[in-house]
């Protein structure tokens, strides 16, 4: 009897360490498509030109060049595009001069005052396991895949497209018992104090959320606390593609209906729903997160990209890479 006890004890790990072993016999250079589009922005280039650069090639984010460092000393997001909107704006009547006129080098030189910014990169070498470590540890959304010979950028490493290559090699890995359990019983996503943002409260007001709670995406709710759409980051950026950044007055049901670019809408999922049917659903609606509500939809908790994959990569190697 004990020696069964044993090898169920055993088998049950090896069955939990199948998708950490994954992510640790491939290396970020495997993720890397045929063919990708990659932005990169000279740190004298004006701000508002390099968001609407960014708008225009359907990016969120540029590795950024300093020619006289000769040197990538960093990333350009639409986190720093929120930053500036919320930093500088004051009415609809006055003209965000900073946006207008700041180079980006200029904008780093101020918000590096207040944060302790670096280039995290990885290199093609290093293991999917390393690259899920640094985006989840560094809490970053983009990990530059950087050659140690040339220091060209060779892509941009996301949550999103690990989870996929993951998702696409799926029929050669052993499925795990522990994907067929429901995600409330494995405590997967974030069920306390959840940002959330009222329909009738003002897109400036969103900001600041996005700003002081560092979250990507806000289910907008009504008076109910039921859910009626999701505004995140990327909404954010084409402010800017439409040029009405100027106005952060409106409120978030105005915010919402003007957005004419692809909207990834509110892709529900629900406490009782098995890991392995969130996992399909956020991989082909390709998004960053699901919303999770009770049958009368009102939001109980987000369940991201990032607690998929600590709950299925970093957890079983015994590392919590999202309260580190």
């Amino acid at each position: 009897m004990d020696t069964q006890k044993n090898y169920g004890a055993s088998h049950s790990e090896i069955d939990a360490t199948v998708y950490m072993n994954f992510m640790k016999s491939h290396c970020c250079y495997d993720t890397i498509p045929t063919s990708c589009k990659l932005v990169i922005f000279d740190t004298t280039l004006q701000v508002k030109k390099a968001f609407f650069a960014l708008v225009a090639n359907g990016l969120r984010a540029a590795p950024l060049w300093d020619n006289k460092l000769q040197r990538f000393v960093g990333m350009l997001t639409i986190t720093d595009f929120i930053n500036i909107l919320h930093r500088y704006y004051k009415s609809p009547m006055v003209q965000i001069y900073e946006l207008e006129s700041h180079k980006i080098e200029t904008w780093r030189d101020v918000y590096l005052q207040y944060s302790n910014h670096f280039l995290i990169s990885i290199s093609p070498e290093a293991s999917l396991f390393d690259a899920v470590y640094s985006l989840l540890k560094y809490k970053i959304h983009r990990l530059p895949v950087i050659d140690p010979a040339s220091g060209n950028v060779l892509h941009i490493l996301t949550h999103k497209r690990i989870l996929k290559f993951l998702h696409i090699f799926r029929g050669m890995v052993p499925k795990p018992q522990f994907i067929q359990r429901q995600i409330q019983e494995l405590g997967i996503g974030t069920f306390r104090n959840i940002a959330t943002v009222q329909q009738t409260a003002t897109l400036y007001h969103a900001l600041s959320i996005f700003v002081e709670r560092r979250v990507s995406a806000l289910p907008v709710v009504d008076k109910q606390g039921k859910v009626v759409a999701l505004y995140s980051r990327f909404d954010v950026i084409n402010l800017a593609a439409q040029k009405t950044y100027g106005n952060l007055d409106m409120t978030m049901l105005e915010a919402v209906q003007r957005r004419r670019c692809f909207v990834e809408g509110v892709i529900k999922c629900y406490p009782d729903e098995t890991l392995e049917t969130v996992i399909d659903r956020i991989v082909k609606a390709e998004v960053h997160r699901l919303v999770l509500v009770d049958r009368a939809d009102v939001v109980r908790g987000i369940v991201s990209l990032s607690d998929l994959l600590q709950a299925m990569v970093l957890t079983p190697a015994g590392i919590d890479g999202l309260s580190s």
